[in-house]
């Protein structure tokens, strides 16, 4: 699609909320995933865990076409659990697109000589330290294995983009400056940060949490003071990562993190964040179900009715146009806001 019109279509979307332009696509293309970690229900559900099938996929690619996709997040769950996952990978990159791989990293190292020419980038998930990222996984030796995983992807080509991101919560907000010389340890390209959700139906939770489960997670109130020490120790001693980019995240944005945390208990309203992700983005899960971002409910579903019909049916453009992400809770809450500018590429390559 023209970069032009492509931009045009995406100011149509936002002003009709029926999207014309869709420059990010994230699918869930196995419902298991291979860790255990205690900020996360996905794991739970592996007994029953559906997948979306290379017929699912290649009926996709018509509207990404049309729509003018450019970047698919292969997200779950733990993509790399799908037995035809690098036939997915090859029918999506037929269209062109650019993919980026969220994983675990625990099987990276099998796949490394298939992953550096399926995927363009990969994200993995770091937890802390070796020590702390087991026990946040509930996976013995799992950080050595994500470790393997990265020093054989970036053995087989050294540009490939490999970069880290690290939920702080209740077990590992004390380390926060340790993780990023982990990440530098480890070999990846960046590190980036966000608090923990502990308030949405995301990550296979039938019903949000209450208040017993949100605190196994949550960072104490009584320990709000040593997060901001501890947040001060960072910025402090890791200015170099913050000033080259390895950090991803400004000291502003750090610093929402613990605000997010003080609103959780009470204490000020939560981060303002600017998100358009309804209006530039999808999700498709394992089952078929169609979001307009992680964190709100289902809008429709492949298998039903469609997926361009769950795009822009009628509760999906009732849904855009009602929401206000300033004052909706969901996203008032949310730990990951998406805002992409109508002229601006998803494309981390891009200009």
């Amino acid at each position: 699609m023209n970069a032009l019109y492509h931009t045009w279509q995406r100011y149509r979307s936002r002003r009709t909320h029926r999207l014309h332009a869709l420059p990010i696509a994230i699918l869930m293309p196995h419902g298991g995933c291979n860790c255990r970690c205690v900020m996360c229900d996905i794991w739970k559900g592996n007994r029953d865990a559906r997948q979306l099938s290379v017929d699912d996929i290649a009926g996709l690619l018509a509207s990404f076409r049309r729509l003018g996709t450019q970047q698919v997040l292969l997200s779950g769950g733990e993509a790399l659990l799908h037995p035809a996952f690098f036939q997915l990978c090859a029918l999506l990159k037929s269209e062109g697109l650019y993919l980026t791989l969220l994983s675990t990293g625990l099987t990276l190292e099998r796949h490394a000589p298939q992953l550096v020419t399926a995927v363009d980038e990969v994200i993995v998930s770091l937890d802390g330290d070796p020590a702390t990222h087991d026990a946040v996984r509930n996976v013995p030796g799992a950080f050595d294995k994500l470790q393997a995983g990265v020093r054989a992807l970036k053995a087989l080509n050294a540009r490939f983009q490999v970069s880290a991101r690290c939920v702080i919560h209740k077990w590992n907000f004390r380390n926060w400056p340790l993780i990023v010389d982990t990440a530098r340890d480890l070999g990846v390209d960046s590190v980036s940060f966000l608090p923990a959700d502990v308030s949405s139906t995301a990550f296979n939770r039938k019903d949000p949490w209450g208040a017993e489960r949100q605190h196994d997670v949550l960072i104490p109130e009584a320990d709000l003071d040593e997060l901001d020490a501890v947040l001060g120790r960072l910025l402090r001693t890791q200015h170099d990562a913050l000033d080259e980019g390895f950090i991803l995240e400004s000291p502003q944005k750090l610093r929402a993190i613990v605000a997010y945390y003080r609103a959780a208990h009470g204490q000020g309203d939560f981060p303002q964040r600017r998100c358009n992700a309804p209006w530039v983005s999808a999700v498709v899960e394992a089952d078929g179900a169609v979001r307009p971002c992680f964190f709100h409910a289902a809008i429709g579903n492949i298998h039903h009715e469609g997926f361009d019909a769950a795009l822009n049916g009628a509760a999906a453009r009732a849904f855009r146009k009602g929401l206000d992400t300033a004052v909706n809770d969901t996203c008032r809450r949310c730990v990951c806001a998406l805002y992409l500018p109508p002229h601006k590429s998803p494309l981390p390559t891009a200009p």
